[in-house]
C-alpha cells in the first residue's frame, strides 16, 4: 500500500527550499536551480501519468526519467512558464496532483512498473519495480537530493 504522507513530506522540505529562493548560478555542468525545478515538474508529469496508469486498471506501465538527457527540454519549459517563478507554481501544482493520486492507489501501487531511473551514479533503475518502491526511492532519494543541489546554489 502506498500512502503520501512521506511523498508530502519530502515535497514540503524541497519547496520550502525552492521557495526561499536566493539561488546563485550553477556551477559547471550542474543543473540550474530554474533546471532542477524544470526536471521535477517533468519527473511529476511521468509520475503521474504511470499512476493514472495503475488507477485505471493498467496491468503495465513505464516510467524513464533520465536527469541529463532533457536539458534543452528543461530550458524550453523554464522559459515556457516565465522562469523560476512559474515552475514553482507549476511544482506546487504537480506534487500535489501526485499525492492526491498515491493515495487513491491502494494495493494497486503493488503493480510492478517498468522503470528506468538515471540520476548521477547515485540512483540507477533499469528494471520492473513495484510502483511503491519507486515511489519510495523518490521520495527518500530523488527529492532530497535535489534539495541539497538547491541549497549548494544558494548564493
Amino acid at each position: 500500500m502506498a500512502e503520501s504522507g512521506g511523498l508530502r513530506r519530502a515535497y514540503g522540505a524541497l519547496l520550502a527550499e525552492v521557495d526561499a529562493g536566493g539561488f546563485g548560478p550553477a556551477p559547471e555542468g550542474q543543473l540550474s536551480a530554474e533546471q532542477i525545478v524544470a526536471h521535477l515538474v517533468a519527473n511529476d508529469e511521468l509520475m503521474i501519468q504511470a499512476t493514472e496508469a495503475l488507477l485505471a486498471g493498467s496491468p503495465f506501465a513505464y516510467y524513464e526519467m533520465e536527469e541529463d538527457v532533457h536539458r534543452p527540454q528543461l530550458d524550453a519549459l523554464a522559459a515556457e512558464q516565465g522562469g523560476l517563478r512559474g515552475l514553482t507554481a507549476l511544482l506546487h501544482g504537480t506534487s500535489e496532483r501526485l499525492c492526491g493520486l498515491v493515495d487513491q492507489l491502494g494495493l494497486a501501487a503493488e503493480t510492478p512498473v517498468e522503470t528506468h531511473l538515471r540520476e548521477g551514479f547515485d540512483l540507477i533503475v533499469d528494471e520492473s519495480l513495484p510502483w511503491s518502491r519507486t515511489l519510495d526511492l523518490h521520495t527518500r532519494v530523488h527529492l532530497p537530493k535535489h534539495q541539497a543541489q538547491l541549497q549548494m546554489l544558494r548564493a
